[in-house]
């Protein structure tokens, strides 16, 4: 059985929205898109794409395909970004687009949110989602996700989507990496640890 791999860049006080580009996500009136792109790091970067080389198969949500469907197919050929994500399968989780999709390799899943990953699981190794904050929205409320990759940024916003809202799955995680960057940012992985214990600090033990 293959795993399901969340790679997400958020801010200090769990900010996801738009990292990109101004116009890549205003719902809600966000004010920010576009906040990672002066904290690029080329360290990080490289990290990064050797991250995702390991990808078997790529998930995305309709927002964050069409952003990918827009630029990837027609992105300069030298990129070994642009090599990657046009060669491997990619998957869409839509309830409004219907196959064949624009993007040449990229088709709909299949059945609900649920169903179709555990069907990807199936096939592929290492299934990774990108971006597409609604879609993890989904995927950490049904306990859907195995690992999660956060790079985190030094900077606050205040407002906006969040990696965890309300209605994540409570989980304990263990963390399997860490790193920090000379800009400041952290890359933080974690796996899935089952529930989360609770403790007592009034007990010299620290357990109840």
């Amino acid at each position: 059985m293959g795993e399901l791999i969340v790679t997400e860049f958020m801010t200090l006080d769990g900010i996801a929205q738009a990292p990109g580009a101004p116009d890549e996500d205003p719902e809600g009136g966000f004010e920010y898109g576009g906040w990672q792109a002066p904290l690029i790091d080329a360290e990080a970067d490289g990290l990064v794409l050797d991250q995702v080389r390991s990808m078997d198969a790529l998930l995305l949500g309709r927002r964050t395909y069409d952003i990918f469907a827009g630029y990837w197919p027609t992105a300069p050929a030298e990129l070994d970004f642009t090599r990657l994500l046009n060669r491997i399968p990619r998957y869409v989780a839509t309830r409004t687009l219907k196959d064949p999709l624009s993007w040449e390799g990229a088709r709909v899943l299949d059945g609900g949110l649920a169903e179709g990953v555990a069907g990807l699981k199936e096939s592929y190794g290492q299934v990774h989602v990108l971006g597409s904050l609604d879609l993890v929205q989904s995927l950490l409320a049904q306990g859907l996700v195995d690992r999660l990759n956060l790079w985190v940024y030094p900077v606050v916003l205040g407002s906006g989507k969040r990696v965890f809202e309300g209605g994540a799955v409570p989980s304990a995680l263990r963390p399997t990496k860490s790193r920090v960057f000379p800009n400041g940012s952290l890359q933080l992985a974690y796996e899935w640890a089952g529930e989360p214990a609770v403790g007592d600090l009034g007990n010299p033990d620290g357990a109840v």
